[in-house]
């Protein structure tokens, strides 16, 4: 039945509530005459003029102040405003009617009592409708809301309307609200949470604490985690106030409130040095880490934006962002097709649009394929480098600013051999002098990257599970796409040339653990010996070919501090310019013959400390043996770990 009322179509709707109003407001009239005089008799012998003026200055005002526009079940103070307003209209018509047409005055007293009347009538009629037609709700799926500020109350309004979700409960750290009533809804401590869960059959807990900070956030997280309820939670502050997103949009818990660490507000000095007003060239910029790069920098007003990216899609998908995102100001954007490889239509693009400042973000960086594809690999990661920045060094670019990742570092594979080469490569330019100044940035994994595990986990999640994890013991740095592009922009501002900046990436977090904790914030259980009908399984896949159990940031231990706390300057070793140059030529060579294996071993020449293909112990205990082995030169290391591998009965590589 409710159902067929909420369906009718709304001029009906407004045509049943002008026609309560039309009945109500002269009923109101005479039963304060009935009231005012004890008898039935003195209302129904008052003038009709007097109803008429009342009914048609109420039902006026009602239609001026929007009042029949309000959807009934979203019913608030601006609706009562339009309800007042007509009343009062309505008891001033009925006295200057009764003043001038009718034969008797009639008394203040008498219209108070109209007024009062009407307004109870009117206005509880609105309500009951509301809470009649909400009844409709009370099948639906019970929620909590964690949070009973203003953000809250908005939610728990909006949700109760017709989300399919039911309010039943706030949560609230706040002592003096506890006890206390939120239209209806009551306020609990955030120890009750069990015990509401188990008697309300909660199955949700949204969060609706947009200003809390991450830190705070987390502490929240962990309260409730465990309670075998789904976590969800609305947009924070800024996109709400910026109309970017709506109080009542729910999302998933974004991982990075489960790291716990907030963000440390950036220097301005440092983010508008190599930015503001100046020509400013991204590579990949339709990639995770270079889209973002381009938001953060169209912010702070340089003077032209060059995206260069070699899908056709991204390139188009972060162009019309840019170009649709309030405000732009005068930056001009150019959206360019195109491979770092060809080196002359890099040069070309860096002369005619007179850059100064270059972000190279585009790299192939999944461990697996870049493993089994160790040609374009190279040519992707190493070459393509090496063209880039000789295009800047030719073009008299200020600023080159390499996105190194931490796999770098002591790396196993294919991918992290190519990023240190491409590191080397940097070093070596800048040691050949010149007006640019070259400088790399390195970080581990970025959260919500494309191919991370976190839209991996999600995904298998809704699908029923399991959820893969390579190995128990895996253990990575993580950092948001925004924070780690926040302070690359700030490292690059800071290079002296040669420079390898390390971003402080905070404790890092086991992947098992991040996995579980999925599962839990999801509403589910896992599945195991302790619970063999839990809902998702955790599989273990085993390392993928050339995976280390954990990352490091630093080869050595020569590091210093920076004007930020949380980037670092590493000092670390490089090839000379003259060996660096000459293993490229050999490189371009062995690439052009599709030679892989000849390839892999002009990497292991150029850097000491890659070993590829180690087992599992093997890889573990020579991680923890890097620090003697990075002070050795490259081919002095490469010695060091090929008679490691001889001692433990392992073939050279």
């Amino acid at each position: 039945m409710l159902s067929r009322i909420r369906a009718l179509p709304r001029p009906l709707k407004r045509a049943v509530m002008l026609a309560a109003d039309t009945i109500t407001i002269p009923a109101a009239l005479w039963l304060a005459f009935v009231l005012k005089f004890d008898s039935l008799a003195d209302g129904l012998e008052s003038s009709p003029w007097v109803y008429l003026a009342a009914t048609a200055v109420s039902l006026f005002l009602f239609f001026m102040f929007g009042l029949y526009r309000s959807v009934v079940r979203y019913i608030g103070p601006q609706a009562m405003v339009a309800v007042v307003a007509g009343v009062v209209g309505s008891a001033i018509a009925v006295y200057f009617t009764g003043q001038t047409i009718t034969q008797t005055p009639i008394g203040l007293s008498t219209i108070a009592i109209y007024a009062l009347i009407a307004l109870v009538w009117v206005g509880s009629s609105r309500y009951l409708a509301r809470w009649v037609l909400l009844q409709g709700n009370d099948g639906n799926e019970s929620v909590a809301v964690y949070g009973a500020g203003e953000a809250g109350v908005r939610l728990a309004r909006a949700l109760n309307v017709g989300k399919g979700l039911r309010v039943v409960a706030f949560i609230d750290d706040k002592k003096v609200l506890r006890g206390s009533m939120i239209d209806g809804i009551s306020i609990f401590a955030p120890s009750r949470l069990p015990a509401l869960v188990e008697s309300h059959a909660i199955s949700r807990v949204l969060l609706a604490v947009p200003t809390a900070s991450r830190r705070r956030r987390a502490e929240i997280i962990r309260q409730i985690e465990g309670q075998g309820v789904m976590v969800q939670t609305i947009p924070n502050l800024a996109e709400i106030a910026s109309g970017n997103a709506q109080v009542d949009e729910l999302r998933e818990i974004d991982v990075s409130d489960l790291l716990g660490r907030d963000p440390v507000p950036p220097n301005l000095a440092l983010l508008d040095a190599c930015i503001r007003d100046k020509n400013v060239m991204v590579t990949g910029a339709g990639g995770s880490i270079g889209s973002e790069l381009c938001r953060q920098i169209v912010r702070l007003g340089p003077k032209r934006l060059v995206l260069f990216e070699n899908s056709e899609l991204a390139l188009y998908n972060i162009e019309r962002e840019l170009q649709l995102s309030p405000p732009r100001g005068s930056v001009e954007i150019v959206a360019l097709l195109g491979s770092a490889h060809h080196r002359q239509r890099a040069c070309e693009i860096m002369r005619t649009f007179g850059i100064q400042t270059v972000y190279h973000a585009a790299a192939y960086k999944h461990v697996p394929i870049v493993e089994h594809n160790v040609v374009e690999g190279l040519h992707n990661n190493v070459i393509a480098t090496w063209n880039l920045a000789e295009a800047a060094l030719e073009s008299e670019v200020e600023n080159f600013v390499l996105i190194s990742t931490d796999k770098a570092v002591n790396p196993t594979n294919v991918m992290g051999a190519t990023k240190r080469f491409a590191e080397m490569v940097l070093q070596g330019m800048s040691e050949r002098g010149g007006k640019t100044r070259f400088c790399m940035v390195r970080f581990g994994n970025v959260l919500e990257s494309s191919g991370s595990v976190v839209p991996l986990f999600r995904e298998q999640i809704r699908r029923g599970g399991p959820v893969t994890v390579t190995h128990r013991e895996v253990i990575r740095y993580f950092m948001t796409i925004p924070e780690a592009s926040q302070l690359v922009l700030q490292a690059g501002a800071m290079a002296r040339g040669g420079d390898v900046f390390v971003l402080d990436m905070g404790k890092p977090m086991r992947i098992d653990d991040l996995a579980r904790r999925m599962v839990r914030l999801s509403g589910l259980t896992i599945r195991g010996e302790d619970d063999p009908d839990g809902d998702i399984e955790i599989a273990y896949t085993g390392l993928r070919p050339a995976e280390k159990l954990f990352e490091e940031l630093l080869i050595g231990n020569n590091v210093s501090g920076t004007e930020h706390s949380m980037i670092l300057r590493a000092m670390e070793h490089s090839l000379p310019w003259s060996v660096t140059h000459r293993m490229l030529q050999d490189l371009l060579v062995v690439l052009s013959r599709f030679d892989a294996e000849a390839a892999r071993a002009i990497l292991q020449e150029a850097i000491g400390e890659y070993r590829p293909n180690g087992d599992l112990v093997d890889l573990v205990c020579r991680a923890r043996q890097a620090a003697t082995l990075v002070a050795s030169p490259p081919r002095e290391a490469v010695g060091k770990v090929t008679s490691l591998q001889a001692r433990r009965g392992g073939a050279p590589t």
